[in-house]
């Protein structure tokens, strides 16, 4: 598909998704789910800076404030009323995220007496860490496309929740770590695994809050994130990040491109991690494509997975564009990983002309 193709068929799903969901139909209640709806909001800014068009600057914002005021507050059908972080009134308002944010599944919460169900975990509400850095990203990239402060405000304001509610000391030496899933108001596990790359989520993304904070200088309602990256910090040492899932390698390509973007405005560099990253992302692609199930019909695919994966692949020729204007950002075996992974990037038009096929979308895995 040619530039303003792509460019068409995006504000075409946009506009579809947003009448859908309540966005744009205000007689159609909301229908909010923060994994997605974090995406969206990404969407909506960009093609507002690429159109110029205020409607989509209208409709992210409009999204954020649907997305705090119902997956910020507890369920229709919980005991419990009012706001997650147990605030009322304009306080609450002035705070949404406080409290963190709920994923928006459609069942309730399991209870702390209820015997833990593998399956029904997943469509059970609650929140899990590695949304709610999605979100503090969309608030971050939606407060430098606006010049709004409160946008940056709250991202941090849920960086401090998340991070206070998911780390966890382990016995018996107290190492810490990031839980998988928290209840709906972080009091205890629902999942007490760990998250493979949930650390890394949360160093890239604080540091990401940490360089919007600084475009408004020295602000006193602007709180620090310097113990929260250093904790973070602390668990991605020594870690290996290789991974056989499309969504996991999609994910590990996007926190890499915004190290790359972090260092390029010398904000901070993070070479030895950018580096350990650059060989994951070439190892884990390299089985990706020994059994990758691309070839196979869309019945058998989850786009989801795909998708993600695209999206990180579309950050390849940033990083490469970045590295061609500052050559000193990285090191000459970086580099020539990074072109070894230019070699995987037109895997993204593949994937996403896969699905934008309206045979793919007649498939159960895709409905």
């Amino acid at each position: 598909m040619e530039r303003e193709s792509k460019l068409a068929a995006a504000s075409k799903i946009m506009i579809d998704f947003a009448e859908r969901t309540g966005i744009s139909i205000t007689e159609r209640p909301p229908q909010r789910y923060l994994w997605t709806d974090a995406h969206a909001v990404c969407n909506f800014l960009s093609l507002y800076r690429r159109t110029g068009e205020e409607e989509y600057k209208h409709l992210a914002m409009t999204l954020i404030e649907q997305v705090h005021d119902v997956l910020g507050r507890h369920r229709e059908d919980d005991s419990r009323r009012g706001w997650i972080s147990g605030l009322d009134g304009q306080q609450a308002r002035d705070h949404p995220t406080a409290g963190g944010l709920r994923i928006g599944k459609k069942l309730n919460e399991r209870s702390p007496d209820e015997p833990f169900d593998e399956r029904l975990e997943w469509d059970r509400d609650g929140q899990y860490f590695h949304y709610l850095t999605k979100w503090m990203h969309a608030l971050c990239r939606a407060a430098i496309v606006t010049g709004e402060l409160r946008y940056c405000r709250w991202a941090v304001e849920l960086a401090k929740a998340a991070h206070s509610g998911f780390v966890f000391a382990c016995p018996p030496d107290g190492e810490k770590r990031l839980l998988w899933k928290m209840s709906i108001d972080l009091s205890y596990p629902l999942v007490p695994s760990a998250g493979l790359h949930d650390p890394l989520d949360g160093y890239v993304t604080y540091n990401e809050l940490g360089l919007c904070l600084s475009r408004w200088g020295d602000k006193p309602q602007l709180a620090s994130l310097d113990a929260e990256i250093a904790d973070t910090n602390a668990m991605i040492r020594g870690q290996r990040w290789g991974t056989d899932d499309p969504l996991g390698i999609g994910g590990i390509l996007f926190d890499l491109c915004r190290l790359f973007q972090l260092a390029a405005v010398e904000y901070v560099s993070y070479p030895q991690l950018s580096a350990a990253l650059l060989r994951a992302a070439n190892d884990s692609l390299h089985t990706f494509h020994r059994h990758t199930s691309i070839d196979h019909p869309a019945s058998h695919r989850l786009a989801f997975r795909e998708l993600g994966l695209a999206i990180g692949l579309r950050g390849i020729p940033r990083m490469r564009e970045i590295a061609r204007r500052d050559p000193m950002l990285i090191t000459d075996d970086m580099r020539r990983d990074l072109e070894l992974l230019q070699k995987s990037a037109p895997v993204a038009e593949v994937i996403e002309n896969f699905w934008h096929k309206a045979e793919s979308q007649q498939a159960g895995s895709w409905l």
